[in-house]
């Protein structure tokens, strides 16, 4: 059984970082994409990022393009986002998800997801 659970949100001010992680289980980490989304509150839930079982990323959120680092470790089967020079539209719940294939597709919505994680909140204070 696919378990994910992230961790790292938190309340930050303008132009600070974090970095989110996504650890797992239940499955076979080296062969499955990873993804992020985030949710706002009143909005829809969009992608971030997109990492591949052999750590081609994909970036889906073109305002955190330059200001994001994903990366995935083996060894800890776990999952970061770095989220650098955080604006307050960056404030929202950030999950983590498994995609059912080794590759990212080229827009999250055209790839399925087998396991979501719970979300971990960053608030960005202005």
């Amino acid at each position: 059984q696919v378990h994910l659970w992230e961790s790292g949100g938190g309340l930050v001010q303008a132009g600070g970082s974090l970095r989110l992680s996504c650890a797992t289980s239940g499955f076979r980490f080296d062969s499955y994409a990873m993804a992020w989304f985030r949710q706002a509150p009143g909005k829809e839930r969009e992608g971030v990022v997109c990492i591949s079982y052999s750590g081609y990323t994909t970036p889906y959120e073109d305002s955190l393009k330059g200001r994001l680092t994903v990366s995935r470790e083996r060894a800890k089967k776990t999952v970061y986002l770095q989220l650098d020079n955080l604006q307050p539209e960056d404030s929202a719940v950030y999950y983590c998800a498994k995609v059912v294939q080794a590759e990212c597709a080229r827009t999250p919505d055209l790839v399925e997801y087998d396991g979501w994680g719970p979300g971990t909140k960053v608030t960005v204070s202005s």
